[in-house]
């Protein structure tokens, strides 16, 4: 970066804490799509309500399922041309407001999707429409983590975003479900809001854009712009094609210069979707396997985010201290000798106890996994090495859900599931203690 730029918050310089607060309220509204629209409660509300009585043999859950396969391919496709894309336009900050106004978009549509088979489709078409921009907004967001930190505080700033990312998302699911779920008959929830048409439902998906809009506006007054870089004019000009002759360029470059970074990214999507397995297949297992009911997952579902809130805010102080690979390893060996125990026991209390226990390291291990790259990435190319950062956790995102339903298979239990996510978690680690750590600044 030339001398006469004068650099972004973060790179040379302290941020102030207004900013960092405002940068972590874009993750605690975030929530409102990755919990309440992807998760909970429309995705739900598509399957079981909108097409449950879908003609033909192709079920609503099948539909979803492929709808969000193809959101993910774009999603791998399109992320690292797009980081790219910002960092040489100088345009981070505008990228990830123009983002977010489309994802607010998308869930405010999805109000016109009423109980009725025929607006399947629709529902599908705005849920795989958003996946994609909200992934893509991720992008930006993620590469603005040095603009507010220092190699000092990185790991703190890092571990405050995903905190404040679980802290939001257990906030608006207890709104939504008092306000608008909780109850039987034709109204529902504190605010008795009626249930015909999936109407409750559809001022959810409204609440939650709104939620949404209103936490993203902080890190868009509060944080200065990226300056265009000098170097690579016009790098931004070009199509399709030519973005990923750039890219492939600069990684060529970057595996002569330095391959821990290719390296870190392979490692870090092999324990990045065993993380995320354990979340997908939780709620699962604590009803089939260890006899939670259906109405206490959610409360465990709170906890979980509860207990994952504080490691990972906690754990941002070690990653500060003794680097963030230290906090990745000793997070997924716990949690690897965590779900062994879990394998062994039976019953809600031990599910609840080790449960608890296992949700401790995930946020420790997804907060480090960021400030990992962002500490190894050359300074101008985060939206680049945070666009691969989605890519890499796309590709192999099959890997725990097959091995989950294999083991599943093989020992004719959904408890020997928890063995394939223990794989994909070992396999992650072996991967990661490979790659050589940051060097300390």
């Amino acid at each position: 970066m030339s001398t006469d730029v004068r650099p972004p918050a973060g790179i040379g310089e302290a941020a102030t804490r207004p900013q960092i607060a405002a940068w972590g309220l874009w993750d605690f509204g975030s929530a409102a799509f990755n919990a309440v629209i992807l998760t909970f409660v429309f995705s739900v509300y598509l399957t079981d309500a909108v097409g449950d009585d879908l003609p033909g043999s192709v079920s609503a859950s099948a539909w979803l399922g492929w709808s969000l396969g193809i959101a993910g391919f774009l999603i791998a496709v399109l992320a690292p041309v797009s980081g790219q894309r910002f960092d040489a336009a100088g345009r981070r900050k505008w990228a990830l407001g123009a983002l977010t106004c489309a994802t607010v978009i998308c869930m405010a549509a999805m109000f016109f999707v009423r109980d009725s088979y025929q607006y399947l489709w629709l529902g599908l078409v705005l849920l795989a429409a958003g996946s994609v921009i909200f992934e893509l907004a991720n992008v930006p967001y993620n590469a603005m983590l040095r603009q507010v930190s220092t190699p000092a505080n990185i790991g703190r700033v890092s571990g405050f975003g995903w905190s404040m990312g679980y802290f939001g998302g257990i906030t608006l699911l207890l709104l939504c479900y008092f306000g608008f779920i909780a109850g039987d008959g034709d109204r529902r929830g504190l605010l008795g809001v009626p249930v015909e048409d999936g109407m409750n439902i559809r001022l959810v998906a409204v609440l939650a854009a709104v939620w949404l809009g209103l936490f993203a506006i902080p890190v868009l007054l509060k944080v200065p712009e990226l300056p265009r870089p000098k170097t690579d004019p016009g790098a931004d000009k070009g199509g399709f094609v030519e973005s990923y002759r750039v890219l492939f360029r600069d990684l060529r470059d970057l595996w002569n210069a330095d391959r821990r970074t290719v390296y870190f990214l392979g490692a870090s999507a092999l324990f990045r979707d065993g993380l995320a397995g354990v979340f997908t297949f939780g709620a699962v297992l604590a009803v089939n396997v260890y006899g939670i009911s259906a109405a206490d997952v959610l409360l465990f579902g709170v906890a979980a985010n509860v207990v994952a809130a504080l490691g990972a805010l906690t754990a941002g102080r070690f990653d500060d201290k003794v680097g963030p690979k230290t906090v990745i390893v000793v997070s997924l060996a716990s949690m690897i000798v965590v779900g062994i125990v879990l394998m062994l026991v039976s019953g809600p209390e031990m599910f609840w106890l080790f449960g608890l226990l296992l949700s401790v390291f995930v946020g420790p291990a997804q907060s480090s996994s960021r400030t990992f790259l962002a500490r190894i990435t050359p300074s101008g190319r985060e939206g680049q090495m945070f666009g691969l950062y989605a890519t890499t956790g796309r590709a192999i995102s099959f890997l725990s859900p097959s091995l989950f339903g294999l083991f599943a298979f093989w020992f004719a239990a959904d408890r020997g599931g928890i063995f394939g996510l223990l794989i994909v978690l070992a396999l992650g680690l072996a991967a990661l203690s490979a790659v050589r750590a940051p060097d300390r600044d």
